[in-house]
């Protein structure tokens, strides 16, 4: 459990080590943002292809792997359809601060409890080694979806500081759901192939539906793809040596 509670920690303090930034810039190139999306798509795409789903089926089978990837993917999608969400990176009109600030933050923090599950149920897989790896690539996920809290958030007038605060705590729910997640696959263990499956499925429906996207949407599709590819070595690059 205290490796859990370390790697859910980190993970989610990777949301204001991405704000962190915010304090000391004015302002940030669409370009350099849709890299770093980009290159954090690979990271997550290596990270379910290479190591969340080959454990599922080790661990369970064809039938836990589609149950679980599905049942994930089902999750987020009720999630994008009853969350009120907003286009961070590309989003150009005027927002009144008391109310769409307020649903953007509670958007962040309901999206980010999947990814938190992901670490907990990678915690319980029989591989030593692929929590750590899943909290890391979360953590890199994380740190973006962080910056570009912080910088909405001072675009609607709100000082660096406390959006930095803001946005460094979105992620603390990460935690709860990643001790929840861990409770649940450890103590029935039969529940671990869905759980990783599930995690992959959460992972892929974030790459698709909302970083890849994003990472396309100012012209800088060829240098986002270039990231991407890097990412996904980087990431298999750790794999291979961990």
């Amino acid at each position: 459990m205290q490796e859990v509670l370390l790697g859910s920690v980190l993970s989610a303090l990777s949301t204001g080590l991405g704000a962190l930034p915010i304090l000391f810039l004015s302002q940030v190139t669409h370009k350099w943002r849709d890299v770093l999306l980009a290159f954090t798509a690979g990271i997550m795409m290596a990270a379910s292809t290479m190591s969340l789903i080959p454990e599922a089926i080790a661990s369970g089978g064809l039938i836990q792997l589609t149950i679980g990837l599905f049942f994930g993917v089902l999750v987020l999608t009720l999630l994008e359809k009853n969350i009120p969400h907003i286009d961070l990176g590309h989003n150009n009109k005027g927002i009144e601060v008391d109310q769409k600030a307020a649903l953007i933050v509670a958007a962040i923090t309901l999206h980010n409890i999947p990814e938190g599950l992901s670490v907990g149920v990678s915690y319980a897989s029989s591989v030593s080694e692929t929590g750590n790896l899943i909290a890391f690539a979360i953590g890199l996920q994380n740190a973006p979806e962080g910056f570009l809290v912080a910088l909405f958030l001072i675009q609607q007038k709100i000082s660096k500081l406390r959006a930095f605060i803001i946005a460094t705590l979105t992620g603390a729910i990460e935690i709860v759901s990643a001790v929840i997640g861990f409770s649940l696959t450890s103590f029935v263990t039969f529940l671990v192939p869905y759980g990783l499956a599930f995690a992959a499925g959460a992972m892929l429906f974030i790459i698709y539906k909302e970083l890849i996207p994003e990472s396309h949407g100012d012209g800088n599709e060829r240098f986002a793809t270039y990231s991407f590819i890097v990412g996904l070595l980087f990431m298999v690059i750790l794999l291979q040596l961990f």
